[in-house]
């Protein structure tokens, strides 16, 4: 749904810090805001403060399965 609203909002770059493996549409499972398909392309910066991001996601979740 995010990828979808980048693309309807044309919104002309994201900067992303973790991929979503398992359903990402901005590069991971699916690349929908750079599809030739859609009518707004968008830069896609990845990686910027990957582990430092990816160990947010990592806590905030671990915190909520243990509730």
């Amino acid at each position: 749904m995010c990828a979808g609203a980048i693309v309807l909002a044309r919104i002309p770059r994201i900067v992303i810090g973790a991929w979503d493996d398992k359903g990402g549409a901005t590069g991971s499972v699916w690349d929908l805001v750079r599809d030739p398909a859609v009518n707004h392309f968008t830069e896609v910066i990845p990686g910027l403060r990957q582990e430092e991001c990816a160990l947010l996601l990592t806590d905030f979740f671990k915190a909520h399965r243990t509730q």
